[in-house]
């Protein structure tokens, strides 16, 4: 190792040892809100200290988790979601799913992301700390948001769209939205993302897509869009408002879904190191 190369390493760990990280990920607890479609995450504590004593005083509690792929902020598969009986690659799904799993395109398959990650605020834009319920978040909605950050997309980049909403997760039905709708964006501003070369998507509500009022989760044609015809993964129900009051729009991002061989999903707990 040259002593310019060398300086240039210790540089970079200097960088990082200075950097905020920020926790982008919800807290997990029972009765948090989800979707409807999911089964729900419950935790118990199974054992307690003193239930098992050992000869030299020692006691351990541990606990039994159950919770659906997609509960939390979490990683959708793209073998998610299929769309007239295919999913990505224009597989069948019936041939490569079973009550073990999925054969092909489980979370198992993700790599884990280290990298770039950009943040485009659409409330910003729109000077306003949460966006309306129902709103459709459009293309030029996500190009005014680089364009007020300075910020450009580049290939392999992991984008994030900040539409505020995680600043209601204390408020349950409200952020459901299940007769208000949530905001999101369209399918025109997929096919952007997409445009973009983007590795990986995520936003704030339980389903990254604009959720008409009353409609819930009825049709999903961002996942369609995403998912099964473009190879993107998507990241949902995160806490971005930490994020969004920095007012930073690119960082290191780090994802590591859990490796969960066939499933559909998995919870992650997704960092933002931000230079400071």
């Amino acid at each position: 190792m040259t002593t310019e190369s060398a300086l240039s390493r210790n540089g970079m760990w200097e960088r990082l040892a200075r950097g905020r990280v920020i926790d982008l990920a919800q807290p997990m607890r029972q009765g948090m809100p989800q979707s409807a479609n999911h089964p729900p995450f419950r935790m118990i504590i199974e054992r307690r200290h003193g239930d098992t004593v050992r000869s030299d005083g020692g006691s351990a509690a541990n606990e039994l988790i159950v919770t659906g792929g997609h509960v939390g902020t979490h990683v959708d598969a793209l073998g998610h979601v299929s769309q007239d009986g295919r999913v990505h690659g224009g597989i069948a799904a019936e041939t490569i799913q079973s009550n073990r799993g999925l054969a092909q395109l489980g979370i198992d398959a993700f790599e884990p992301f280290v990298g770039r990650g950009v943040l485009l605020d659409v409330t910003r834009v729109h000077g306003l700390p949460v966006l309306p319920p129902g709103y459709e978040i459009t293309p030029e909605d996500l190009e005014a948001a680089a364009a007020l950050a300075e910020v450009e997309l580049r290939p392999t980049n992991a984008v994030l769209i900040g539409t505020g909403w995680s600043r209601l997760w204390s408020e349950h039905d409200r952020f459901i939205g299940r007769d208000s709708g949530v905001p999101g964006p369209g399918v025109a501003a997929a096919r952007w993302l997409v445009g973009q070369g983007v590795r990986v998507v995520g936003g704030e509500t339980i389903a990254f897509e604009r959720l008409a009022p009353g409609a819930g989760h009825s049709v999903l044609p961002v996942h369609r869009v995403l998912l099964v015809e473009s190879g993107v993964n998507i990241i949902e129900t995160m806490r971005l408002h930490e994020l969004l009051d920095t007012h930073v729009a690119e960082f290191l991002f780090v994802l590591a879904p859990l490796s969960i061989v066939g499933a559909t999903g998995s919870p992650v707990r997704p960092l933002a190191v931000v230079d400071e």
